[in-house]
């Protein structure tokens, strides 16, 4: 354990190693939706990016307490990097044969970091606080397990009810029987610690759309003139979002110096920027399809409009939890952006792909301007 106390807000070099894995993990979700782009699909995805979004996120909290130089949490942090690599190498066909893979790799990570804190922090209230973590993730563990010999069927409604009890157990402050509760209180954390690990692995998400942009181009036979354009237009749209997104919680912004306690942070990282990594991973899947595809259709618009609004989500959680408050302006771009689907589900095929992403860029384009200029002039996140 750090000293107490200490604050360390920097990202150690094994932090930034360990996160190199989530680089393939993203990879994974977003070409596992486009390959499942169902309503049925885009469940079980959301669900299988909610266990390594979950995964990933309590290796994060869990570093706020750990000091990096140990030997021993390096190896803590190589075993992490194991199970997440088997993860996404199950999670293609989770709901097939390879379900035992992703289900077993994700509860040995989960549980053995919980047992690994309990018992490198016993004595200080920490370690208390990971012994009622460890009893929620086993038991959750128990579902997921389970879950991995059913069908496909009985499969996703099991491990919805896993990832709902490992979600929640911060909600009902890992409250367990026999144990009593851990508050958010009692878990001190390093709030700008935890902002740079959030902001790195929003941009590993970024950072996957340009692979997939890069990929999907140069495997045109021949690479068209609107092929160019939508990539061109794909990379402006993630340089939009980039910029909102630093606009808003990057470092030295209003929403950065907001309520630093431990519950707002719960909200502001682990569940905000939750939606905003899935809206990014989506906006992915959206330029890949318009690249390919030249006409308008359902998926084309719904992934379009939807990674924006998803991404808009997070937002207002993330500003709620730190600030108190939500700017008019995310509200006004949500809503022009279900215009903007609604038109493109109505006219269909009348409408170019390029269209549906020009306006989407458009409308977030706006609020990336809005958001830096409100954050530049001071003025209250309730004004603009």
């Amino acid at each position: 354990m750090r000293q107490e106390g200490a604050r360390r807000s920097e990202v150690a070099p094994i932090e930034l190693f360990f996160d190199l894995v989530y680089v393939f993990a993203i990879v994974q979700v977003s070409h596992t939706l486009l390959s499942h782009l169902s309503w049925l699909g885009v469940l079980e995805v959301a669900l299988l990016f909610g266990a390594v979004w979950w995964a990933w996120n309590y290796s994060a909290w869990a570093m706020n307490w750990l000091d990096p130089s140990s030997g021993l949490v390096r190896v803590l942090n190589g075993l992490l990097m194991l199970a997440a690599l088997g993860m996404s190498l199950g999670l293609p066909h989770a709901f097939a044969e390879d379900g035992l893979l992703f289900a077993a790799c994700y509860v040995g990570a989960q549980v053995g970091r919980a047992a690994f804190m309990a018992v490198a922090l016993r004595g200080h209230v920490l370690g208390k606080n990971y012994t009622n973590l460890l009893a929620w993730s086993a038991s959750a563990g128990v579902l997921w397990l389970v879950g991995a010999f059913l069908d496909p069927t009985a499969r996703l409604v099991v491990w919805l009810v896993a990832l709902v009890v490992d979600v929640a157990a911060p909600r009902f402050e890992f409250r367990f029987p026999g144990l009593g509760a851990a508050p958010m209180h009692t878990w001190p954390t390093d709030p700008e610690h935890l902002a740079e690990r959030n902001r790195g692995v929003f941009i590993i998400a970024l950072g996957e759309s340009i692979l997939i942009m890069g990929f999907t181009l140069s495997e045109l036979e021949p690479i068209t003139v609107r092929a160019v354009v939508a990539t061109l237009l794909g990379f402006v749209g993630l340089f939009v979002l980039w910029w909102a997104y630093f606009a808003l919680a990057g470092q030295d912004t209003q929403a950065s110096r907001g309520d630093a306690s431990t519950s707002a942070l719960r909200s502001a990282f682990a569940y905000a920027h939750a939606l905003m990594v899935a809206g990014a991973i989506v906006v992915a899947v959206s330029i890949e399809l318009r690249i390919s595809h030249a006409e308008t259709d359902p998926a084309v618009v719904l992934t379009t409009v939807g990674g924006p609004l998803v991404y808009l989500a997070g937002n207002i959680l993330f500003l709620r939890s730190r600030t108190g408050s939500v700017a008019r302006a995310r509200y006004v771009a949500a809503t022009g952006l279900v215009v903007i689907g609604v038109i493109g589900l109505v006219l269909g095929h009348t409408v170019p792909s390029l269209a549906i992403g020009l306006a989407t860029v458009a409308v977030m384009g706006t609020l990336a301007v809005v958001t830096q200029l409100t954050s530049k002039s001071g003025s209250s996140e309730t004004a603009v």
